[in-house]
Order: C-alpha cells, then sequence, then structure tokens
C-alpha cells in the first residue's frame, strides 16, 4: 500500500490578521502613554540664561514623565505578544 503525503492545507482561521481590535486599541493606547510622557516633559527652561529656574528638577519631568513612557512601552510590547482569542 502507497501511503499518500497529503499537503495540510492551513485553516481559514489562520489566514486572517496577525492583529485584531484588541490589539490595535492596546497600540494606541501605549502611543498615548508615550506621547503624554514626552509632553510632559516639554518646558522648564529660562528666557534669561543668566536666571536659574528651579522647574528643571520638578516631579513632573525628572519622575511622572518616564514612568508614563515606560509604561507605554510595556503597553506597546504587551499589544504587539499578545495573541488574539482563536474562535474554536
Amino acid at each position: 500500500m502507497a501511503v499518500k503525503n497529503q499537503k495540510t492545507k492551513p485553516n481559514e482561521a489562520d489566514l486572517g490578521f496577525a492583529f485584531n481590535k484588541e490589539n490595535y486599541t492596546l497600540l494606541i493606547v501605549g502611543l498615548a502613554l508615550i506621547a503624554a510622557g514626552f509632553l510632559l516633559m516639554l518646558g522648564g527652561g529660562s528666557d534669561d540664561p543668566k536666571v536659574f529656574s528651579e522647574g528643571l528638577f520638578s516631579f513632573r519631568r525628572l519622575t511622572l514623565a518616564p514612568i508614563l513612557i515606560l509604561a507605554g512601552y510595556i503597553v506597546e510590547i504587551y499589544a504587539i505578544m499578545k495573541r488574539p482569542k482563536s474562535a474554536n
């Protein structure tokens, strides 16, 4: 008896997009967090170069903004790595 080697066709579900709506939503949330972090870092300079501005070392610029940016990158990585739930 001869054994037939049949090539298996991928399921129709396997041919879909790699990301679904939830992945794209998480990507947008991550981008918004990153953008908010960079916006919080803006400013702090002084108009007069001879005058020192303490606003440069505020909590918002040194702590809050980098935490938001890091959280945004973590959300982005999670959104990329998250597999869509199977339809079965």
